[in-house]
């Protein structure tokens, strides 16, 4: 598809997919199997020499898998990309690589519960330091740089604060430095935000969420400004740590890519109506969500998304009890830690994704007992500010009957 520029909602569709076979399939082939056969001379006109092309063993590469791979190398606007068995995967695959013993990584201050814990891992088992900062200014993030520091590794918007980090400063210190930079992009999608149209070197995701989209597969994917150093990472940590993709699970991320725009239009839609609901709250202190107005970071958003997406977070008055009060009340609305579902979700930072950073950190980062982090879903938005409806009034009778 290179000889047209298409829009991303059409290489979403297309993008990676020829019907080699001529079969006339329109759905990419599922090629689930571990071992490729070798051609022979009795099979073909070539002889067997050891150093033929083509697919060997699917750890190595699986020709559905390279459909997942290079379309989402066209989402991103990138040069390759590697499929992984999970985004924990992804995220452990690309900080092996960039880094060894005695380094440092510099990371925004809030990240996902299982990243600050692999992050933790290394410098406990490895000497590979990190330090977390709220990286506010381009001066906060210069003073932060040491002499042993080779990558900068960032969430935006953060989970679960909904806290933005200006793309163009990082990369305006990253440059200066030489530093590589890493961006988790998974609470936008590509169809949302491409950090590497600001200069990102690599740009992963848990695919597991948006990109998915339907809760039934677990999965992560990373996509590399050069393709030549993502072919490395393929030969290298992917094939030797071994957490790769089924072919299965690729296919089914396939599946879900092809309604990723419209669906994210839909949470999108949603999430805004929500927004202006839950801002009207009395039992809701603040709110958190890149494209609302009153929101100091909104000319960072404008400018590195194209919409707000569909994830709000939002403290309730009190603390830790009435959060849980508020969660209990729920019925249409799901308690789990996922996000990017059809269904709506919703769940307690504090003791659930973020229950491995300590207290201290998680206050550092802004994840207060009273913080609910919602992943809004694709039902009629009527059903589910009805539902958060009802358990604001539960939650504030439950309050003045202990008053």
């Amino acid at each position: 598809m290179k000889e047209h520029h298409y829009h991303q909602d059409t290489l979403m569709i297309h993008e990676g997919y020829v019907d080699k076979e001529h079969q006339g399939s329109l759905a990419v082939p599922l090629y689930q199997t571990s071992t490729y056969a070798f051609e022979t001379a009795s099979q073909g006109e070539k002889r067997f020499s050891g150093v033929e092309e083509g697919n060997v063993y699917s750890r190595l590469g699986n020709p559905t898998v390279r459909v997942l791979e290079e379309r989402i190398t066209a989402l991103e606007k990138g040069g390759a990309t590697l499929a992984f068995a999970s985004g924990m995967a992804a995220v452990s695959a690309i900080l092996v690589h960039l880094t060894k013993t005695g380094d440092h990584i510099l990371c925004s201050r809030g990240i996902y519960g299982c990243t600050f814990g692999l992050l933790s891992l290394l410098e406990d088992k490895y000497s590979i330091s990190h330090d977390l900062i709220r990286m506010g200014s381009e001066e906060e993030i210069e003073s932060a740089v040491t002499s042993n520091t080779v990558c900068i590794y960032i969430e935006t918007p953060i989970n679960p604060t909904m806290e933005l980090v200006d793309l163009q400063a990082v990369m305006n210190v990253a440059k200066r430095h030489g530093l590589k930079v890493v961006v988790d992009n998974t609470f936008s999608s590509p169809f949302l935000q491409n950090p590497i149209e600001f200069g990102a070197d690599f740009v992963l995701h848990s695919a597991t969420k948006y990109i998915n989209g339907h809760g039934d597969v677990i999965a992560g994917l990373l996509t590399g400004k050069d393709g030549e150093e993502i072919q490395k990472i393929r030969g290298s940590v992917q094939k030797d740590f071994g957490g790769i993709i089924s072919p299965f699970d690729a296919w089914l991320l396939l599946r879900g890519l092809k309604t990723l725009s419209i669906r994210m239009e839909r949470h999108t839609a949603n999430a805004e109506v929500l927004l202006r609901f839950l801002k009207k709250q009395d039992l809701v202190d603040t709110v958190y969500y890149p494209y609302d107005v009153d929101n100091p970071q909104y000319e960072i958003a404008k400018r590195q998304m194209r919409a707000g997406g569909g994830l709000i977070s939002f403290t309730i008055k009190g603390g830790k009890k009435e959060a849980q009060q508020f969660l209990d009340a729920l019925r249409l609305i799901k308690i789990a830690v996922s996000l990017g579902d059809a269904e709506t979700l919703i769940q307690h930072p504090a003791t659930m994704t973020h229950a491995v950073v300590p207290e201290r950190q998680r206050e550092q980062m802004g994840i207060t007992d009273s913080l609910l982090r919602l992943s809004v879903g694709l039902e009629h938005v009527d059903d589910l500010m009805k539902d958060l409806e009802i358990a604001f009034t539960q939650v504030g009778k439950t309050i003045q009957h202990q008053s």
